[in-house]
């Protein structure tokens, strides 16, 4: 009996996860640059940049979290509702400040929901995918 000299590559696994885990379509825009408006002399921010459009899914990060604020101590990244954007690697990164939005999902609540990038995406040496840290903007539902 042989044994197998090469087990599961990262490669194989990231197919894997792209084709079983990322299944929906995610969206990652940043800010345009700011464009001057003639008729109130102000610049307002211009339209948004899409940088990615593709395969991705955005899962909760856990449980809402406590953290203890001290008086006139801001916490600039306080969120109580977590969640992380999964990407393929080939995918570019996402920065602070970028939207993240689905486009398309299995699930049709998912769908509009919008969420502000966190801070860079996370790399490493031992990555299957891109995770990127991200905190939900207020949602509503349709319903009153």
């Amino acid at each position: 009996m042989s044994t197998p000299t090469e087990g599961l590559t990262l490669g194989a696994v990231s197919d894997i996860i792209e084709r079983k885990i990322l299944t929906d379509t995610v969206k990652i825009t940043r800010p345009g640059e700011p464009v001057f408006n003639p008729d109130t002399g102000q610049y307002e921010p211009g339209p948004p940049i899409a940088i990615y459009e593709g395969n991705g899914g955005v899962f909760p990060d856990g449980g809402p979290g406590i953290v203890l604020h001290l008086e006139g101590q801001a916490y600039f990244d306080d969120s109580t509702s977590k969640y992380k954007l999964f990407t393929p690697l080939d995918a570019p990164v996402a920065s602070r400040g970028d939207t993240v939005s689905v486009t398309q999902a299995a699930d049709p609540a998912a769908i509009g929901r919008t969420w502000r990038v966190l801070d860079i995406g996370q790399t490493s040496t031992l990555a299957v995918v891109r995770t990127t840290f991200l905190d939900q903007n207020t949602q509503t539902t349709g319903s009153s």
